[in-house]
C-alpha cells in the first residue's frame, strides 16, 4: 500500500526569466516617421489656413484692382448693345478671354455678407475662394460673373491632375522623402544605443556583471550609458565585497569557535577552580573576539554598500583629537601614548563627520597598540589647508612593498592569530574608506620610531558651493 502525501503534490519552483525580443528598427522608424510627418502636415495645414485668412483681404483687393479695367470694358461693351442681345454678346466676349463670362440675376448669387454689401454698392465682389468676380451692371438687377479666373478651376477645362495638384503632389512627395531620410539618419543611432543598452541590461540581469554598455552614438544616451555602467560597476563591487566578506568571515570564525569548543571540552574534564577560571576567561575573550569580528564586518560592509552621507560639522579639532586618544588610552595598557598638537593653531576648526571620522582615528590607534613595543606617538599638523594626523609606533614596521596592501580588507601581514597581534584586517580598510568619504587619503610609511607610521590627511575646510 502506498502512502499519500498530505501536503499534496510538490509545486515546481518558478525560474526567473528575462523577457526575450529586441528593438525592431522598422517599427521604431515607422512610428517616428508617422508621428513626425503627421505633425508636419498638421502644422502646414494650420499655418496655410492662418496665412490665407490673414491675407484674404489683401488678395481680394488685388483681384478687384486687377479686374477693374476688364470689368469696365465688358460693361461698356454690353451697354452699347440692346439688353436682349447681352446673352449672345457675352458668349462672344467670353471667347476672347481665358476665363468664363456670364450674366446672372442678383438673387442667384450667394456671397459672404461683406462681399454682398460691396456688390450692391456697385463695387466688385469676390467669391470666398477668390476665383470668381461679380459686378452689378449699373442700375440693373443683373450681375456680370467673371471666372473662375484659374484655368484649372474651369469645369470645361478641368483635368484629373491639375497643375496645382501636380505641384502639391510633387512638393509633398519631396518633403516626405527628405523627412524619411532625416528620420532614418536620426533614428538609426538612437536604435543602436537602445539595443546596446538593452543587451547590457539583459546581460546584467543574467548575472554577467562584467558587461558594460558601449559608448553612446547619440548624445541623449551618454548619461544613461554612463549611469548604467556605474551601476554595473557598483553592483559588481558589492557582490565581490559580499563574496569576500562571506569567505573571509567564515574563515575568521573557525579559530575562535575551535578555541571555544576546545575550552568547553577541557571545562567538562577538569574540577580544578584555577583551571576552570582560566578556561572561562579564554571563552570570554573568544566571545569578545567574535563580537568584534561581527561589528567590524558590519561596519566595513556598511561603508562599502551605502557610502554613508556625510554630515560635515565645524569642530574644534584639538579637543576632538584629544578625546579620541583618551578613549583608546586604556587599551594600551603599559604602552606610552603621547599626543603632540603643538604645530596646530590653538582655535583651529575642522570640517568632519563626527560619526565616521572616529572610525579612522581609533582604528589606527588600535592597530598601533597591537604592534607597538613601548611607545605610540600621535601628532597633528596643518599643511596647505589640509589636516594631517600621524600615528607612529615602535613595532615591527611594514615592508615598503606591502604598505598599500595593508589597506585591503582581511589583509594581515603577520599571519598570527594569537590575541596579542591577531586581527581581521578590517580596521585599516575602514580607516581608508572613511577618509575617502572626506575627500582625503590614508597611507602607510616608515616611522621615525622604527616601526610603522600611518597618516590620515583630508581638507580642513570643505569647499562651499
Amino acid at each position: 500500500m502506498t502512502g499519500s502525501n498530505p501536503a499534496g503534490p510538490a509545486t515546481p519552483k518558478r525560474r526567473f526569466s528575462l523577457p526575450a525580443g529586441r528593438y525592431q528598427f522598422s517599427r521604431l522608424f515607422f512610428n517616428a516617421y508617422l508621428l513626425t510627418m503627421g505633425s508636419f502636415v498638421a502644422i502646414a495645414i494650420v499655418a496655410d489656413f492662418v496665412i490665407s485668412t490673414a491675407l484674404r483681404d489683401i488678395s481680394d483687393d488685388y483681384t478687384r484692382r486687377f479686374m477693374q479695367g476688364t470689368v469696365a470694358m465688358i460693361e461698356e461693351d454690353l451697354f452699347r448693345q440692346r439688353r436682349s442681345e447681352w446673352t449672345k454678346r457675352i458668349k462672344t466676349l467670353g471667347e476672347r478671354f481665358n476665363y468664363k463670362l456670364g450674366i446672372a440675376e442678383r438673387d442667384e448669387i450667394r456671397l459672404p455678407a461683406s462681399q454682398g454689401i460691396k456688390l450692391d454698392a456697385g463695387e466688385l465682389a469676390v467669391s470666398a475662394d477668390g476665383e470668381i468676380v461679380y459686378h452689378r451692371l449699373k442700375n440693373t438687377a443683373q450681375i456680370l460673373v467673371i471666372g473662375p479666373l484659374s484655368p484649372d478651376r474651369d469645369p470645361d477645362n478641368r483635368r484629373f491632375f491639375t497643375l496645382e495638384m501636380r505641384i502639391r503632389l510633387l512638393t509633398w512627395g519631396l518633403i516626405g522623402l527628405f523627412l524619411a531620410v532625416a528620420v532614418w539618419f536620426w533614428l538609426r543611432p538612437v536604435w543602436r544605443d537602445l539595443e546596446a543598452l538593452r543587451q547590457t541590461a539583459r546581460a546584467l540581469g543574467e548575472g554577467d556583471f562584467g558587461a558594460r554598455a558601449p559608448a553612446a552614438r547619440n548624445t541623449a544616451f551618454e548619461l544613461l550609458a554612463e549611469t548604467l555602467n556605474a551601476m554595473a560597476e557598483r553592483v559588481q563591487r558589492l557582490i565581490a565585497t559580499q563574496k569576500e566578506l562571506s569567505s573571509a568571515i567564515s574563515h575568521e570564525l573557525r579559530t575562535p569557535i575551535a578555541r571555544l569548543r576546545f575550552a568547553l571540552e577541557m571545562l567538562a574534564e577538569t574540577d580544578e577552580p584555577a583551571e576552570r577560571e582560566r578556561l572561562w576567561q579564554m571563552m570570554e575573550e573568544d566571545l569578545d573576539e567574535l563580537d568584534n569580528l561581527i561589528d567590524s564586518s558590519l561596519t566595513y560592509a556598511r561603508f562599502e554598500r551605502e557610502q554613508p552621507e556625510l554630515h560635515l560639522v565645524g569642530t574644534e579639532f584639538i579637543p576632538w583629537l584629544e578625546e579620541q586618544v583618551e578613549d583608546i588610552r586604556p587599551l594600551g595598557g603599559k604602552l606610552v601614548l603621547t599626543l603632540d598638537t603643538g604645530r596646530l593653531p590653538i582655535a583651529l576648526r575642522v570640517d568632519l563627520d563626527r560619526k565616521t571620522m572616529p572610525f579612522a582615528v581609533r582604528n589606527l590607534l588600535r592597530n598601533a597598540i597591537k604592534y607597538a613595543q613601548v611607545r605610540i606617538a600621535v601628532s597633528a599638523e596643518l599643511v596647505d589647508g589640509r589636516i594631517r594626523i600621524n600615528v607612529d609606533d615602535d613595532g615591527i614596521g611594514i615592508p615598503e612593498e606591502e604598505r598599500e596592501r595593508v589597506f585591503t580588507a582581511f589583509t594581515r601581514l603577520d599571519r598570527s592569530r594569537d590575541r596579542t597581534t591577531g586581527g581581521y584586517g578590517l580596521g585599516l580598510a575602514i580607516a581608508r574608506l572613511a577618509l575617502e568619504l572626506h575627500g582625503g587619503t590614508a597611507t602607510a610609511h616608515a616611522s621615525p620610531l622604527g616601526g610603522a607610521r600611518f597618516t590620515l590627511e583630508w581638507p580642513a575646510r570643505a569647499p562651499r558651493e
